[in-house]
């Protein structure tokens, strides 16, 4: 059979590249973005008992009412913003269901998204499939901050949707205040869709506040916020998210949701239905995980590796640049075979492939882990 492919320029992605070498190279492995650790017992405890209770049949489309009426709890709790439990929240198959749902669901052909880069890498092939166009807005390295002026300029009337992701996966930085009120300053009177990607929300670093798009009312009247269970509570292959938006948007999510997915495992739900009872389970996790960055940095101080110390994620961006000249993707698969640690180059995710010099390296993982890593990052030498 012959075809023409709707993504003829995708091939294989970086993370099972680089988790596939790390495999075949036996090297630990701190380029995918999950824990090697386990999850809470306590959590894992409540799910049996879901599946033993009977939770084992079709949930409603949207998402279980007592996990949609928890989501709204904790909204109101952290960001002091109301979102209907009926109306609108889903529950869905993880963030990057939500994601590909929200711009299946309103970018036609032609339509143009703008989207900042580095960017994870489901945003542009949903915007693809769809027939819209990506516009991309490059971060510089190493701050990654936003320039709202040059995306001011990249706004046209062809302009339908704005993704941000904050705390931001690859580089680690989060959004502040000034940033949320300049996005919702130049979207106000318009149609523009804002596609607010949190799924860090509960990672942040060094007393930060989280910026979330819900706490800005009229960049909340156009938004949708996605997160994820799997990110907060170290179940990553559970995939299990949702989103929320005013229920004019929602009511259309909704109608490709249930063609999608229709409903997410019923048993995961009940389960974290009842974690999220008890809010210190997510409001503890920030200092969880900056333990982790700290202990990790405090670790690799003296290496030929720089750094900014993550605002957020459990991600952490090294410079190699004072090591070697190669380029990223060479030097991580050189890193990964020889030295035995794999990490994630971020070319692959900027505009052209522009390359800084840097990796992307997970510290969900435990100490063992983590000094292993670090004893390989500190006798890696110029030009090993």
């Amino acid at each position: 059979m012959q075809h023409q492919s709707k993504l003829p320029n995708v091939s294989t992605n970086i993370f099972s590249v680089m988790s596939s070498l790390a495999n075949s190279n036996n090297a630990i492995n701190l380029s995918q973005g999950f824990p090697n650790f386990k999850s809470d017992e306590t959590l894992i405890n409540l799910v049996n008992s879901a599946m033993k209770s009977g939770y084992n049949q079709y949930a409603p489309m949207a998402g279980s009412m007592e996990l949609r009426e928890a989501i709204a709890i904790k909204l109101d709790l952290l960001y002091n913003s109301t979102y209907s439990p009926e109306t609108e929240i889903t529950v869905t198959a993880g963030a990057s269901q939500a994601i590909y749902t929200i711009i299946s669901t309103f970018i036609r052909p032609n339509d143009e998204v703008i989207i900042f880069r580095p960017a994870y890498d489901c945003y542009e092939p949903a915007i693809t499939l769809n027939g819209g166009k990506t516009i991309s807005v490059q971060l510089e390295a190493p701050n990654y901050n936003v320039d709202w002026s040059l995306v001011e300029q990249k706004i046209t009337s062809k302009t339908k949707m704005i993704i941000v992701n904050t705390p931001h996966n690859p580089s680690g930085t989060v959004l502040e205040e000034a940033d949320l009120l300049a996005l919702q300053e130049l979207t106000k009177n318009t149609n523009i869709i804002v596609l607010s990607d949190e799924v860090y929300e509960h990672i942040i670093f060094d007393g930060k506040k989280h910026q979330s798009a819900c706490l800005f009312p009229d960049l909340k009247n156009r938004s949708f916020i996605t997160a994820s269970f799997g990110k907060t509570f170290h179940n990553t292959g559970w995939k299990v998210g949702y989103c929320c938006a005013p229920k004019v948007l929602m009511d259309e999510f909704k109608k490709v949701h249930q063609f999608n997915v229709f409903c997410i495992n019923h048993p995961m739900q009940k389960g974290l239905a009842d974690y999220l009872k008890t809010p210190t389970h997510y409001l503890e996790l920030s200092e969880f995980y900056q333990e982790k960055r700290d202990f990790f940095l405090s670790l690799i101080k003296g290496s030929n590796f720089r750094f900014n110390p993550s605002n957020g994620t459990y991600f952490q961006v090294l410079d190699y640049s004072k090591i070697t000249n190669e380029h990223d993707v060479d030097f991580a698969k050189r890193l990964t075979i020889e030295n035995g640690l794999a990490s994630i180059p971020l070319s692959v995710f900027n505009d052209k492939n522009l390359d800084n010099k840097v990796l992307r390296f997970c510290f969900a993982k435990t100490e063992e882990t983590l000094k292993k890593a670090a004893e390989i990052l500190n006798k890696v030498n110029k030009f090993n």
